[in-house]
């Protein structure tokens, strides 16, 4: 799709709560924001789509190209995407199905979009079906009201993460247990989900930290010079596991991890660090921030 094109495709598709004339008349569309691989740059692709319950699938086709197209390289390197979907939008963990259940989702495809099937005849790659899981409202979730809240949302999000890292990859450990057959094993892998939500997990901990290290921090700091340690070791700690992140990282450099058995214990070496990372700082900060409040009032506001 040409630039300009495209282009004209977004700005119509936000000014109309996601509706589109021309030749997309009647298609169902998102528009799905990636980061770029190399640039770090946002990049904004309108894309068709099927719906399967909660989750939107979308298909890597690039109408049967030869290569991969890139918003799919984009999601690969960074896992984290917006979905703009009518008038609402959605962070999401985009994640490549693999194997037999891609086989099944492509067919689920193609019985709405037939012309899927004509985009794989025409290319010898495999093309890719990638599940967008749109969060569902939390009624549970206590409100945000001041910055120590909004820290605590923060942490039980990654606490969340890193168990629903941990528990996938035991089931595909007890996966590869409970294979039977004769020959040798395929050659050990963790999987594209574990991947994607791991490596999503690693950069947004890492946004987590460099905010804290180079805005909070510094501002807290300033007005509690008395708690100097504190922050001192919390910025220790930071560097601490930073180190465990570039360990997964390394291992998650491709799809197919090649050392699961060391991906598993730098996983548990993380979930120790981190843990014991996020209850300190919350010890120490939660009653500092309980009067900030949040969101933080604009510049120049007053309150009554």
């Amino acid at each position: 799709m040409h630039q300009t094109f495209q282009q004209s495709v977004i700005d119509e598709f936000r000014a109309n709560a996601g509706t589109v004339g021309g030749p997309f008349e009647g298609t169902d569309l998102i528009l799905l924001t990636t980061t770029g691989a190399r640039s770090g740059k946002p990049h904004t692709t309108p894309l068709g789509y099927v719906r399967d319950g909660r989750r939107l699938l979308v298909v890597a086709s690039g109408l049967g190209a030869p290569l991969h197209p890139d918003w799919y390289r984009n999601l690969l390197a960074h896992p984290a995407v917006r979905v703009e979907l009518g008038g609402e939008t959605y962070d999401c963990l985009a994640v490549p199905a693999e194997g037999a259940r891609r086989d099944e989702l492509f067919a689920r495809v193609v019985a709405e979009a037939p012309g899927y099937a004509d985009h794989q005849e025409a290319t010898d790659r495999v093309l890719p079906v990638v599940v967008l899981e749109l969060p569902g409202p939390d009624p549970a979730a206590p409100p945000v009201r001041s910055l120590a809240d909004k820290l605590v949302e923060v942490h039980t999000w990654l606490r969340g993460q890193l168990r629903h890292v941990h528990d996938e990859t035991e089931a595909h450990f007890a996966a590869r247990a409970d294979r039977t057959g004769g020959g040798e094993p395929p050659s050990p892998g963790l999987g594209l989900q574990i991947r994607q939500r791991c490596l999503a997990f690693c950069q947004a901990l890492e946004f987590h930290h460099t905010a804290e290290d180079g805005h909070m921090f510094p501002a807290m700091e300033d007005h509690h010079p008395h708690l100097r340690d504190v922050f001192d070791r919390l910025r220790h700690e930071h560097r601490a596991i930073g180190a465990v992140q570039s360990a997964l990282a390394a291992l998650l450099a491709d799809a197919a991890v090649a050392e699961p058995d060391r991906f598993r214990s730098e996983l548990a070496r993380m979930t120790d660090k981190l843990t014991a990372h996020l209850d300190y700082e919350e010890e120490h900060l939660l009653p500092l921030l309980a009067e900030v409040p949040w969101p933080p009032a604009a510049p120049g506001s007053r309150t009554a």
